[in-house]
């Protein structure tokens, strides 16, 4: 696999509880052992993990596929996989 192609880390959305005003550092690589959110996994890769601050408190869905438009949150795009 190439490593400008992420990992699919799973072909379903990650649903978490977020906090209003918390930044959250969202996976882009898909090699992070915490998923959805970055464990430095992307060192030596072109990928940077992506901040996300949450709007209100409440359920976020994250990509769990690497392939949503909408990144961080999922967006559907795991169903043309």
């Amino acid at each position: 696999m190439s490593d400008e192609t992420p990992i699919i880390a799973q072909k379903a959305p990650f649903p978490v509880e977020v906090t209003a005003g918390k930044n959250y550092f969202w996976c882009a690589c898909g090699r992070s052992q915490n998923q959805p959110f970055c464990d430095g996994s992307h060192k030596d890769t072109p990928f940077q993990p992506q901040k996300w601050t949450a709007e209100k408190d409440g359920t976020a869905f994250f990509c769990g596929c690497k392939a949503s438009a909408r990144q961080p949150l999922c967006d559907g795009s795991h169903n043309k996989l």
